[in-house]
């Protein structure tokens, strides 16, 4: 199979690696900096199972969203803010058959893609803890599954990933799978990028967990008023995430130490406005987002 990964940061390079090593032809678009060092020496992915370097013939990079052109599956991993321009820059370049997979944060990147792309999209669940080690060196740190939303090729992609190593499986479900990993989010990206500090080590601190503990009842009375079905164990699978990642740092807290905008609107944020709408009081959510955005505000020169 022919694979473009759209936004090759952590999760794209890791997806995409897995699926180059596992024989399909993966082009990787993304920064220059990673491009560059995967086109001179592969991309080196770094995993519990193993350590290699991946490049030519299977895996290349490139910079241009031009080199979708041919593929037959895309996978979407662009940061949420960029989700409607990656999608006007990759769109004209599509064959019309091509299912184009969102691997990205939030609840709603699929339906604004729709809005952007004429083909068809796929909304996926990403469960994996991994980060930039380096230019083109993507370090895995734990799990890797995936959840994917039935389409006219879902059958056939999934098999594609679990032959490639990857866990994943359909669920007609994925609108509460998408909630259920949103609520995670807002449970440990903020407080990790506000304290710089993996999962394993959050938890231990004084207050964190009875703070999660609101953070994650107000998500789920805002999912509950917009009528989404949550898994049954989302209080269960909180807590699972600082036993599974001890060593993760959220995204928010990788962008954070990089200087560079998160993705904190699409998270608290988006429950913040969610509850709004629908009446519903967040005010552990809107606190952790007003303090990231305040953050974020101060590196920038904002505030």
């Amino acid at each position: 199979m022919k694979i473009a990964v759209m936004g090759a940061g952590t999760v794209g390079c890791y997806y995409g690696g897995m699926l180059a090593r596992a024989g399909h032809d993966v082009v990787l678009i993304g920064r220059a900096q990673h491009v560059e060092a995967i086109e001179r020496e592969g991309l080196h992915l770094e995993t519990q199972q193993f350590d290699e370097r991946i490049g030519q013939p299977h895996l290349t990079a490139s910079t241009d969203p031009a080199a979708v052109e041919g593929a037959q599956l895309v996978l979407f991993c662009v940061k949420s803010t960029d989700t409607e321009s990656a999608g006007a820059s990759i769109g004209s370049h599509l064959a019309a058959d091509t299912l184009v997979l969102t691997l990205q944060n939030g609840v709603d990147n699929a339906e604004r893609l729709r809005g952007a792309i004429a083909q068809e999209v796929a909304a996926a669940v990403v469960y994996v803890a991994t980060e930039m080690a380096g230019p083109g060196h993507v370090r895995h740190h734990g799990r890797g599954e995936l959840v994917i939303e039935p389409s006219s090729q879902s059958a056939v992609v999934a098999q594609t990933l679990i032959d490639a190593g990857v866990p994943t499986q359909i669920s007609a479900n994925v609108r509460g799978a998408l909630w259920a990993k949103l609520i995670l989010n807002c449970a440990y990206n903020a407080l990790s990028a506000i304290a710089q500090l993996p999962y394993g080590r959050l938890v231990q601190g004084e207050g964190v967990r009875a703070s999660m503990h609101d953070i994650v009842a107000e998500c789920i009375a805002v999912a509950q008023a917009d009528g989404v079905s949550l898994p049954p164990d989302v209080d269960l699978a909180v807590r699972r995430i600082a036993e599974t990642m001890p060593g993760q740092y959220s995204s928010t807290a990788q962008d954070m130490a990089r200087g560079k905008r998160s993705e904190i609107d699409h998270l608290n944020g988006l429950v913040v406005r969610r509850g709004e709408t629908l009446g519903v009081a967040t005010p552990a959510n809107r606190l952790l987002h007003t303090l990231v955005r305040l953050i974020e505000d101060k590196a920038g020169g904002a505030v």
